[in-house]
């Protein structure tokens, strides 16, 4: 894969952001939302997107014809996927997420098209299969919810005494798998010092609180919490870093 062919799939990515983001108004997601296909705004809306894909395959280099008619199918098949999703609830975060994937998709295909080969597809495939990839991604999915089980299941004891934590339902586990998911980016980065940071930073944000409820036994439960949540994430990183395959 060559920088020049690298630096066009980013700039198609750029494209579709820019159009779906900073170039479509709210209302325009409004009138689709509403009027379905008979909303005139959803195809100006996809007609922007492929003018734009238009200039970023000119300047890359592809032939006007053929640059027209990827930009064409990435039109159409913008309409189309926004046209579904105006079936659904447009307050899901999944459909949301599933709505830029299918975009998403959509422009890989095109640019795998106009370099008509496989050969980045098996590049990729070939540095995810890599020792090194795997063991990150193996560490990041266990300090999601297999830790949160885990650390819900050591905290049972303690949690039963405290009979209202005063927080949102489900807000705790979020908040530690967010929180452990930074704390060990920041070991595998070496960058222990932000860690204690992060720390300092939560304790100060908690401390009022805390102090407000006067409550012994909901501060200790909570520190414990946070103390074992992020020495099981400390401890899991930097074995991820002595492993050999991870130099």
């Amino acid at each position: 894969m060559t920088p020049t062919a690298l630096a066009t799939l980013i700039a198609l990515i750029i494209a579709h952001l820019v159009g779906d983001f900073l170039l479509q108004p709210r209302r325009w997601v409004e009138a689709r939302q509403r009027d379905k296909a008979r909303a005139g705004v959803l195809y100006l809306h996809a007609g922007l997107h492929g003018l734009l894909a238009l200039a970023v395959l000119v300047v890359a280099g592809v032939d006007p014809l053929a640059a027209a008619a990827l930009a064409l199918t990435i039109a159409a098949s913008h309409a189309l996927i926004d046209l579904g999703k105006a079936h659904l609830d447009p307050r899901r975060l999944a459909w949301f997420l599933i709505d830029q994937a299918l975009h998403l998709a959509v422009l890989v295909g095109i640019w795998l098209i106009w370099q008509g080969s496989l050969a980045p597809v098996t590049e990729a495939t070939a540095w995810l299969a890599r020792p090194e990839v795997l063991t990150h991604a193996l560490a990041y999915l266990l300090v999601t919810r297999p830790m949160a089980i885990a650390i819900a299941l050591a905290m049972r004891p303690w949690s039963e005494e405290v009979t209202d934590p005063g927080t949102l339902v489900a807000a705790g586990a979020r908040i530690g798998i967010l929180e452990r998911l930074l704390v060990l980016t920041l070991v595998l980065l070496d960058e222990l010092t932000a860690v204690g940071f992060l720390l300092t930073a939560k304790s100060v944000l908690r401390f009022g609180d805390l102090r407000a409820r006067r409550d012994r036994k909901l501060t200790e439960y909570v520190l414990l919490g946070t103390l074992l949540s992020v020495t099981a994430t400390l401890a899991l990183g930097l074995v991820v870093r002595q492993l050999p395959w991870s130099g």
